[in-house]
């Protein structure tokens, strides 16, 4: 765990990380890609980061990699590529860059190392766990399979190197009915998001058997919630993440991952929306939608919480957070991960 106070500390020796209005307005076209969400006095605070990293990604020759779910200071202010899992995967294998840093939680930093053996993967905080990545393990994987003898599996990339190794091939939310659809076996295993599954069974011609995780993030939100806001305001745009119960996404107006949800809101720009999903995607594609108004039901990801831009910096200056996989292992998750971006840009084409 970072020693918070020491961090701090060895960082004032280097860089002037006061904040300072100055320096926000020399950087105010930055700051206008989050303004919507993010109130001057904060930029004034998170300027001198942005601009200690922007410097520090130049000199190590790094490229940030964040997920959807980041701060807008984050997602907006230092990101080079932004995107969902299956983004985030695929861009990985695309970067020249020698240094990623992954802002995101810790199973997508090990998958980019998984992509990327050769270059070095940094996250800045080992403790951004996930909940689904903590739920299963090799060994669920090896029962899984004993009950369901020449069944496939499926594994959410919300896992461990050791359970994609395990595994037969990869899937996120964006692709998990392509992939399912794709196996050659009338029974497909899905682990470890029991939703996830139960989700796309209801879409599937397979029969898909699941292990019982959950997202701690997703599972909080109930269709009672659902009906509620549609109580306060009928002509509320309701979009779901497929992690959530079905209850909830038979609720929704429409249900996809965090990509396809930015899509669907993009192109069908609604009044007001809600996003029933982590509660900085909402905040993160404000400023670009500024017609729709964002209804926010906050369940937030303490994981993602975790990577801060104080964090980033300090990751980028010590080097440290280095991400290592045993190559036995990488090897093995490897080829279930590239399968699953090898099925989804060929059905894509």
């Amino acid at each position: 765990m970072l020693d918070h106070s020491s961090v701090s500390s060895a960082l004032a020796e280097h860089y002037d990380l006061s904040p300072s209005v100055d320096l926000a307005e020399q950087m105010r076209e930055t700051y206008q890609r989050m303004a919507r969400v993010v109130p001057p006095p904060d930029w004034a605070r998170h300027a001198p980061y942005v601009a200690a990293i922007e410097r520090l990604k130049r000199e190590r020759g790094a490229v940030i990699l964040a997920h959807n779910y980041m701060t807008p200071e984050i997602y907006h202010g230092i990101a080079d590529f932004v995107g969902d899992s299956l983004q985030l995967a695929i861009k990985a294998t695309e970067v020249e860059a020698e240094v990623i840093v992954q802002c995101g939680v810790h199973f997508m930093a090990e998958t980019a190392k998984i992509l990327n053996p050769d270059k070095t993967v940094l996250i800045p905080d080992r403790d951004a766990g996930c909940s689904l990545a903590e739920s299963i393990t090799a060994e669920g994987v090896a029962q899984m399979r004993a009950s369901y003898p020449g069944a496939p599996v499926v594994s959410y990339v919300n896992t461990t190197a050791e359970v994609k190794a395990a595994s037969d091939i990869c899937c996120t939310s964006a692709n998990a009915l392509q992939i399912v659809e794709a196996m050659v076996a009338d029974t497909v295993i899905m682990t470890p998001d029991m939703y996830l599954a139960q989700n796309v069974a209801k879409q599937s011609s397979k029969r898909v058997v699941y292990w019982p995780g959950s997202c701690i993030v997703h599972e909080l939100y109930s269709a009672e919630d659902i009906h509620a806001y549609r109580e306060n305001d009928p002509d509320l745009a309701v979009i779901a993440h497929p992690e959530c119960t079905p209850e909830v996404v038979a609720e929704a107006d429409f249900t996809g991952s965090t990509r396809e949800i930015f899509a669907w809101v993009n192109r069908h720009r609604p009044g007001r929306a809600m996003l029933v999903t982590e509660c900085s995607m909402a905040s993160n594609i404000a400023d670009e939608l500024p017609e729709v108004e964002f209804a926010k039901p906050c369940n937030i990801c303490p994981y993602m919480k975790k990577i801060t831009l104080e964090k980033v910096l300090w990751s980028l200056h010590s080097m440290t957070g280095q991400v290592e996989v045993a190559p036995e292992t990488a090897a093995d998750a490897r080829r279930a991960v590239q399968r699953m971006i090898d099925i989804s840009q060929r059905q894509a084409a």
